[in-house]
């Protein structure tokens, strides 16, 4: 049961990270995708707390960093609709600024 309890978020998290790597031509499937890395990371995270008997403390300032990289992640989706009019990757050009 102690290893199924490792598995589970294990198996999650690489099927976030196969979603982030094939989904890259939306900036907001990009960040949906890593959004549930993170939260497949905070499920690993409490699982072992949990197991090791220890605080929940650094758990809270997990989430709070990772709210903090949802906010970054949707300003930058933001700026980007506002200047381009999409969130497609292949209409960014590298020589403007």
């Amino acid at each position: 049961m102690m290893i199924l309890n490792f598995i589970l978020p294990s198996i999650l998290f690489i099927m976030g990270v196969f979603t982030f790597v094939f989904n890259r031509k939306h900036l907001l499937s990009m960040l949906l995708s890593l959004e549930y890395m993170v939260l497949s990371l905070f499920l690993l995270l409490f699982i072992y707390l949990n197991m090791i008997n220890y605080e929940f403390f650094f758990s809270m300032m997990f989430l709070t960093f990772s709210v903090c990289e949802g906010t970054l992640g949707l300003s930058i989706l933001v700026s980007m609709m506002r200047t381009y009019g999409n969130d497609y990757f292949q209409s960014l050009n590298i020589l403007q600024c």
